[in-house]
């Protein structure tokens, strides 16, 4: 028997029950790392429907989790014996220590979802997930020094309020988009990123909470409107995962009146008024830089022979934009202020 037999026995060996670094090692802390998830994501589940002023159960924390229902009941067994939940007559209610970790939980993936559209390039479409995965680790502390870098908000992108660390966690406001009335000024105040296909083409359209809306057409069909000077056709179940609010101090003309860079044509002029409230991140830093910034004079220049993208004269400088940036910039069109 050769020497390179026992040796590569011991490697073996090692490799599967050395402590921390071994398979089986790995393993376990892969094990109690799912279940650590998992019990955020039913105590996440159950305060939100808490919050809209709906049950949870056994049922809908096995449809949120994607998992079986005889899962879901040993999962809430066992929280309920570590104290985070209490089950009765069917109902699911948060014990303190489990609303205070659902609450750290829910702020943690809101904060993160904030900082990954103003302060990266992250597309959009990524935020969702990326959030869910990071909510889990963010301690405390680290979660609060985010919120004081990001300026305390109380909104993430979604239109979602961000609760404070003790604070209870206010539910969706408004209406869905579906349920809205006609030529009626509206203003978007929830935009659902789950489930995630659906938040996807609703994403594509560009529309985000804060913008203001006026529907103009609802059929069994579509649902077509008009969103800060942009016209959107959606299908009912995709509108059903926006949600409006009335706005009662604007008038539906004004709605019509506003007006976005993408609307000029060459040689007319216009002044700044600001940018889309779905402008972000990156994207507003370097419009900003540029000098799109309110009481700015733009002329339009050109546009390329392919129709995209355009050239607008900017403080003297010739600066080009594709559709999708120009519409992202409010105008006015009235007797210009001096630039």
């Amino acid at each position: 028997m050769s020497l390179a037999s026992p040796i590569l026995a011991a490697l073996a060996v090692a490799w599967l029950v050395w402590p921390r670094r071994g398979l089986i090692a790995r393993c376990r802390h892969a094990l109690l790392l799912s279940d650590r998830l998992r019990r955020e994501d039913a105590l996440k589940h159950v305060l939100k429907l808490e919050a809209n002023r709906q049950v949870a159960t056994v049922e809908s924390v096995a449809g949120a989790l994607h998992i079986r229902s005889d899962q879901a009941a040993t999962l809430l067994e066992d929280m309920e014996q570590g104290g985070l939940l209490s089950y009765s007559e069917g109902r699911l209610l948060l014990r303190p220590a489990g609303r205070e970790l659902a609450v750290h939980v829910i702020r943690a993936h809101r904060l993160w979802e904030s900082y990954l559209a103003e302060q990266t390039g992250v597309a959009e479409s990524e935020w969702h997930q990326r959030a869910e995965r990071q909510e889990h680790f963010l301690s405390r502390q680290e979660t609060r020094a985010l919120s004081a870098r990001l300026g305390y908000p109380q909104q993430d992108p979604h239109g979602d309020s961000i609760p404070d660390e003790r604070g209870e966690l206010d539910g969706d406001c408004g209406q869905p988009l579906n349920a809205a009335p006609l030529n009626t000024p509206l203003v978007l105040t929830h935009i659902e990123d789950e489930p995630e296909l659906i938040y996807a083409q609703i994403a594509a359209e560009g529309l985000s909470a804060g913008m203001k809306a006026v529907v103009i057409e609802k059929t069994p069909k579509r649902i077509r409107f008009r969103a800060d000077g942009a016209e959107h056709v959606l299908a009912p179940i995709l509108a059903n995962n926006i949600s409006v609010a009335l706005l009662p101090e604007t008038s539906t003309q004004e709605l019509f009146a506003e007006e976005y860079l993408a609307s000029l044509r060459p040689g007319q002029s216009a002044r700044v008024l600001g940018l889309a409230r779905g402008c972000r991140g990156a994207e507003r830093r370097r419009l900003l830089d540029l000098g799109f910034v309110p009481g700015t004079i733009i002329e339009m220049e050109m546009v390329s022979p392919g129709g995209d993208p355009t050239a607008y004269r900017v403080r003297g400088a010739l600066i080009a934009l594709r559709r999708e940036q120009s519409r992202l910039i409010r105008i006015s069109r009235a007797t210009p202020l001096a630039a």
